[in-house]
């Protein structure tokens, strides 16, 4: 990473949560600054659908950690285990 970007990404770190998520996202946008009409009104949509199913009960969720586990077995592969940090 380039010094300016890591001197960018430490300032950043440093904002309030909402302030980090606005900018994480935005800065995904300008990735993709083309995005097809329409996408973001159907993710919309979704995320509505998703959020009733919740509510409603008649959806469930699982931990990140299972669902990664399942993918992984199921291409034969094996998890990596996170390093430990040594200060």
């Amino acid at each position: 990473m380039l010094a300016r970007a890591q001197d960018l990404l430490s300032e950043a770190l440093q904002l309030p949560e909402k302030d980090r998520a606005d900018l994480a996202g935005r800065l995904v946008l300008s990735l993709h600054p083309h995005a097809e009409p329409g996408v973001e009104a159907a993710w919309e949509k979704e995320i509505d659908r998703r959020l009733d199913g919740f509510e409603e009960r008649k959806a469930s969720s699982r931990p990140w950690s299972t669902i990664k586990r399942s993918i992984l077995k199921a291409q034969g592969a094996r998890p990596r285990r996170k390093a430990l940090s040594r200060g």
